[in-house]
């Protein structure tokens, strides 16, 4: 039997619809099967792993092509779009609102929102960024204490150097990559730590190439997984079995490798000066 829906809940969900939540998921599931289709995000200041398309809301780079490839091998859409930044796509999967995460490092507090799925999809470094007007030595971490450091809200570089960071550096948190290096190149920053690749990538398309430089060794490497969101509708045992297998066999194949390839090459096209 059908059930009549009250003026009420009519005129509530009209108004949803009316509202324009773009960031809402559309679902086709039902308690008898699994969901179509899927949304992913991610970092958008991410490449060649992530970045996003221009005048749209799609997200290209490596990271989007293999999560595209893996929505192909399950038989499942998966769309995967830029809510924002780094912050704002953190707090869509942890709403459920978004049902993937398409790269996030392992920390304890993000596994509270979301499962990580294993293996990781591949491999990254995180390291110490330097202005040309104050460079300084940097061997290990403890060489960062007492100077003033700055990074991405919310980002991270793994569970062991967030925890030394949180208690021993003075970092503060701006809201895009273009600001860090920004403060680096006008002497308002000792360091920045990003990810070598899209740090690379981002500093070369920003025209900082003589201001800002990379420094080694690294201060991280860490797998970047994909994850599924705790409060997705679409979270369930036999969709996350399926995710999990088609991840064992990209990563037996090699996908991520040749995706990265790709990806690189096709930014370097559309940002050759």
């Amino acid at each position: 039997m059908r059930l009549a829906l009250s003026p009420l809940v009519c005129l509530g969900r009209a108004f949803l619809v009316a509202a324009g939540f773009s960031f809402l998921t559309v679902h086709s599931v039902t308690a008898a099967e699994e969901c179509t289709q899927l949304t992913a995000t991610g970092n958008s200041e991410y490449p060649p792993f992530l970045w996003r398309q221009a005048g749209s809301r799609q997200l290209d780079g490596a990271v989007a092509d293999f999560v595209g490839e893996l929505g192909e091998r399950i038989g499942v859409t998966v769309n995967v779009v830029d809510v924002g930044p780094w912050s704002r796509a953190q707090e869509e999967v942890r709403s459920g609102r978004i049902d993937l995460m398409a790269g996030a490092f392992y920390t304890t507090a993000r596994s509270d929102y979301m499962e990580y799925f294993s293996p990781a999809m591949l491999y990254t470094r995180s390291v110490v960024w330097q202005g040309n007007q104050r460079p300084f030595e940097f061997h290990r971490r403890s060489d960062l204490k007492g100077r003033w450091g700055v990074t991405v809200i919310n980002n991270s570089f793994g569970q062991s150097f967030d925890e030394y960071a949180r208690k021993n550096l003075n970092l503060l948190t701006v809201a895009s990559l273009e600001q860090a290096f920004s403060m680096l190149s006008s002497g308002r920053a000792d360091y920045a730590l990003y990810e070598r690749s899209p740090g690379l990538a981002y500093r070369d398309k920003l025209g900082f190439e003589e201001q800002v430089i990379e420094i080694d060794p690294p201060i991280s490497s860490e797998g970047l997984f994909l994850t599924f969101s705790k409060a997705s509708p679409c979270n369930t045992p036999k969709l996350k079995q399926r995710i999990a297998d088609a991840l064992r066999a990209m990563h037996t194949e090699g996908v991520a490798k040749q995706a990265v390839k790709d990806a690189l090459e096709e930014w370097n096209q559309l940002n050759t000066k």
